[in-house]
């Protein structure tokens, strides 16, 4: 693929990241993506075949989560909040699937897989027979404080500084990791 056509599926997918975002999956159609795009929906659908191709390729993340075995024990809840709120401060990926998944079932599956491949075995490093519970239970903080923070947007979470958060849930964290 050439560097115009790299450039337009980068355009593409910006725009379809920011409509999922905004809209959710159900909302969104390839004609307000292209339109954000400033391109023609044919170009969408020759890029991404359709709306599902597209939103798997606008929702694929890499939570890039680090060797937590390398990582002092007990700071290990601190470093997922803080290493958490980069990931999603950085990239809007995240939200956009966070966002589609409360509607959506693939984007929930989707949600599931990145969760189960990325955490999962990161936390079986440390605690391989109590893996599945533990991600299980890190997921629950780390979705429901992006869902408040950056989805719903509550005053008081969006209020709190990154080192409130990572005050407030690295324990929490560092409990269901390592508790």
């Amino acid at each position: 693929m050439g560097r115009k056509a790299d450039q337009t599926k980068g355009v593409i997918l910006a725009a379809a990241r920011e409509r999922f975002a905004e809209s959710g999956y159900e909302a969104a159609t390839i004609r307000a993506i292209a339109a954000d795009a400033n391109i023609d929906p044919s170009m969408v659908m020759r890029y991404f075949g359709n709306k599902e191709q597209l939103f798997a390729a606008a929702a694929e993340f890499d939570l890039r989560f680090p060797d937590l075995t390398g990582i002092v024990r007990s700071e290990v809840g601190t470093a997922m909040v803080s290493h958490f709120l980069a990931r999603w401060e950085e990239d809007d990926a995240l939200i956009v699937l966070l966002r589609s998944a409360t509607t959506n079932a693939e984007a929930a599956q989707r949600m599931k897989e990145i969760f189960a491949a990325q955490l999962m075995p990161a936390i079986a490093k440390l605690v391989p027979d109590e893996a599945p519970r533990r991600t299980g239970l890190i997921a629950t903080q780390v979705l429901g404080m992006a869902l408040s923070r950056y989805v719903l947007k509550l005053p008081p979470v969006v209020a709190m500084s990154r080192e409130e958060l990572i005050d407030w849930l690295g324990p929490t964290l560092q409990r269901y990791a390592l508790g």
